[in-house]
């Protein structure tokens, strides 16, 4: 059973639209399942990255491509893996080398040549941004040998912005422009690429916040996540050996409530089940309940006892009360 766990960045998911809190519904679903294929936002957070060992950890555009038959996933496996920094100080090296002291990742720092700007904006309620001088960062780290991409550089965010969501909530307004440059990146590379925030700190900020924020607020830097995920992340491929994934071995995709992404059209193309859980409500609202598109669960409880229905050979119609009578065909003519 191979499953797709979908979260996406800067949406305002009440599950995983933070930092980090579906590790969780990843250590869940991923309990149920063989492989289970997700992206960074699902598990990012900060210092801490809770990923079932039966994880692929993708890249959210490499996701899209992956989802439309465009690559294959192979296996994961120990990468040897490049950070890429607008500084090398102390917290980026520390970082690093915690990461190789206490995950044994193969990893090394290389202090860009031009800053790379990630400029957090929002955009009709949704987390979007500008990023800058990511061409001259892709152009120099081509000349290193690695097989996964970690950047750790500053976000710019007026810091207004920042308290008002870590004391009301709503959409994170960070995660959108960390997609962009994750997208830019890793599309000209065709390697992984995950974006972890240095300096995120607000100053003399001592509040209690959300459970679902507040690692975000006693971690300085948040490269630690990332390289966990990459540590492990599948490499990209435009052919298939026997340990590799193509989508023709996805049995489900399981998403939040009202978005209609690129991952979810090309299940849709290629006839791969998605099952929303309602609970897990967006900002979005871009189809309604009942869509007979999709498979509707309540909770993430109830979605990994469907895909424990699946696995056992069992109709979830078969365990619900009340079973209605079968049904008789009418013969044709």
């Amino acid at each position: 059973m191979n499953i797709v766990l979908v979260i996406p960045t800067g949406i305002g998911c009440e599950i995983g639209g933070h930092a980090g809190d579906a590790n969780p519904v990843s250590k869940l679903i991923g309990a149920c399942c063989e492989n289970l294929i997700l992206h960074p936002n699902v598990v990012n957070s900060s210092d801490v990255n809770e990923m079932p060992d039966n994880s692929w950890y993708v890249e959210g555009s490499c996701l899209n491509r992956f989802l439309r038959g465009e690559i294959y996933l192979d296996k994961p496996r120990l990468n040897k893996i490049l950070i890429a920094v607008n500084k090398a100080d102390w917290q980026s090296i520390n970082a690093v080398s915690g990461a190789r002291a206490t995950i044994g990742s193969n990893v090394e720092i290389v202090e860009l040549d031009k800053p790379l700007g990630l400029i957090a904006q929002m955009k009709d309620g949704l987390a979007s941004g500008e990023v800058i001088n990511w061409e001259p960062l892709v152009e120099q780290v081509k000349q290193y040998e690695f097989d996964a991409l970690g950047i750790a550089t500053p976000i710019t965010i007026d810091e207004d912005t920042l308290k008002k969501y870590f004391k009301t909530g709503g959409v994170n307004p960070v995660g959108g422009v960390e997609a962009v440059a994750s997208k830019l990146i890793s599309t000209a590379l065709n390697k992984p690429v995950a974006h972890g925030p240095v300096d995120y700190a607000i100053p003399d900020f001592y509040e209690v916040v959300d459970p679902r924020t507040a690692i975000e607020i006693v971690t300085l830097n948040f490269i630690h996540c990332l390289l966990k995920g990459l540590n492990k992340a599948p490499r990209l491929s435009e052919t298939k050996n026997h340990e590799a994934l193509g989508v023709e071995d996805i049995d489900m995709m399981i998403s939040p409530m009202g978005c209609l992404g690129e991952p979810h059209k090309a299940c849709l193309e290629r006839g791969v089940p998605i099952v929303v859980v309602r609970e897990n409500q967006s900002v979005l609202n871009e189809y309604a309940d009942g869509d007979e598109r999709f498979i509707f669960v309540d909770n993430y409880m109830e979605a990994a006892g469907l895909i424990m229905a699946m696995k056992a050979g069992i109709h979830p119609s078969s365990v619900r009360r009340p079973l209605e009578p079968t049904t008789v065909l009418s013969s044709r003519d």
